[in-house]
């Protein structure tokens, strides 16, 4: 998160800010409803989507929520991708470390069995704990690394950087200029993608502007997502499902 921009009277309200959130398309029984597309929430307890060969959990939700002396506090989404590899993807802020740490071990994995560590912008609250994995191939942004060693690759030049024939890391600038977003495909629920601040939450329509380094690119990596993807899983909200009409 970075450049949120909100009126003061506004934040001392969080409701009024959540409302100030709210689409500008219809939204009904919190559906987002477009011309085109629904973008339905999920909820708390649907955050593990299995598959094969590779399943995709949410370790946490992002939040950002507004504060009565005019700052704000936020924090990224965390997700975990396990299968012939295991990715994390966005390693949360400084002050998540002890709590990734733990949600890691919970499920059986240290640090070091992290084999790629994608940081989907470079934003301090999305990569505030990628010192925790060292011998890890790391893709920030358009960057993909491994210690001291960089790989060559077409990210900039709007080309997804393939991991497998299941997964890929695709450019979707916007929120800054070297946004990326992971693609899973295969999972029980369709195609999930990992889109770190391309969506802010379900129904940001009124919101990820503020936020945007470029909106007119951004809104075409946002129709993107919403024409590829099954599941969005956003960099500050619960997990929504996309419905094409």
């Amino acid at each position: 998160m970075a450049r949120l921009v909100f009126d003061p009277e506004v934040a001392a309200n969080t409701a009024a800010f959540r409302v100030n959130c709210q689409p500008t398309t219809m939204e009904t029984n919190n559906m987002v409803v477009s011309d085109q597309f629904q973008k339905v929430p999920l909820s708390e307890s649907q955050l593990d989507f299995s598959g094969q060969p590779y399943s995709v959990s949410v370790l946490k939700v992002g939040y950002c929520l507004p504060q009565t002396d005019g700052t704000f506090k936020a924090d990224g989404t965390i997700t975990l991708i396990t299968g012939p590899k295991t990715i994390l993807v966005d390693t949360g802020g400084p002050s998540d470390r002890d709590f990734l740490l733990m949600s890691l071990r919970d499920r059986g994995l240290e640090p070091g069995d992290i084999n790629l560590v994608v940081g989907t912008h470079g934003h301090s609250d999305h990569i505030g704990n990628l010192g925790l994995f060292p011998t890890a191939v790391m893709i920030v942004g358009y960057d993909v690394s491994e210690e001291d060693t960089y790989r060559p690759n077409k990210l900039a030049h709007g080309h997804a950087y393939i991991i497998d024939e299941h997964i890929s890391v695709v450019p979707s600038p916007g929120h800054t200029g070297q946004d990326v977003s992971v693609q899973v495909k295969g999972t029980s629920v369709g195609t999930v993608l990992v889109a770190g601040d391309l969506f802010e939450c379900c129904s940001d329509e009124d919101s990820w502007r503020d936020l945007s380094m470029n909106t007119a690119v951004q809104e075409v990596s946002r129709q993107e997502a919403l024409h590829t993807a099954d599941i969005i899983i956003p960099g500050h909200g619960l997990p929504f499902r996309v419905l094409r009409n």
